[in-house]
């Protein structure tokens, strides 16, 4: 394990609660009403990939300019969400502060847009990176695995050198697909299980020691345990 690969949102910080608000007063402005189940499939998602989910399920036109004009009012709601402070996920700083007094380089990798994650980093902490890549910066987003590609090779390293950490069905299967061994740290949405995949229930369950070992466990293919 040569570097940890982190998503943000419902990873690092709860920010998912705060996207609950503004999807909700986006389907507001849109004359629906937002459903539980679609609310689960939206999360991880691009902005793109939101937005067909959204029109689809309001049987709204697939008009290009409108649903660009529906994602950016999005982003800008939720920029001043996250302007009044963003929520630690269980065990999280300290895990970056653990990994950045041993030196391992670590990478930010979101389907959020640069303009949004800039915001976000405000509360995070920008130091705790050495790069980081945003959904709207790479050709496709999670699902697809072009972000955790491109994070691993701005740090000079293959994928699978790579722990990748993941709350979302989204991101896990762009971080497998990438081909990091990855620890899934469930939020809101139940992750499907794979011998690629770790669940553990916190990151507070976990330090350096155990990321090792997670990885090294991956890597030799031994499959699937719950912590």
């Amino acid at each position: 394990m040569r570097a940890v690969l982190f998503d943000m949102d419902g990873t690092l910080v709860d920010s998912e609660k705060l996207w609950d608000i503004s999807l909700q007063e986006l389907y507001k402005r849109l004359g629906g009403e937002l459903t539980p189940e679609v609310r689960d499939a939206t999360v991880g998602g691009s902005a793109e990939g939101v937005m067909r989910i959204v029109y689809d399920d309001l049987g709204l036109d697939h008009d290009p300019t409108h649903m660009a004009a529906s994602a950016d009012w999005l982003h800008d709601y939720t920029a001043e969400l996250f302007d009044g402070g963003l929520p630690w996920c269980d065990g999280a700083q300290q895990l970056l502060d653990t990994l950045a007094d041993a030196d391992v380089p670590m990478a930010l990798v979101t389907n959020t847009r640069r303009a949004l994650t800039e915001r976000a980093l405000n509360s995070i902490g920008r130091h705790y990176f050495s790069v980081s890549v945003c959904g709207d910066e790479v050709a496709r987003a999670k699902p697809a695995p072009d972000p955790y590609q491109r994070a691993a090779a701005l740090l000079g390293l293959e994928p699978e050198h790579c722990l990748a950490v993941e709350d979302s069905i989204t991101g896990a299967a762009a971080a497998e697909d990438a081909g990091c061994p990855v620890l899934v740290v469930p939020n809101d949405v139940e992750v499907p299980v794979t011998p690629r995949r770790r669940h553990v229930s916190s990151l507070s369950q976990v330090g350096i020691p155990q990321l090792r070992e997670i990885y090294t466990e991956l890597r030799l293919g031994l499959g699937e345990r719950s912590a």
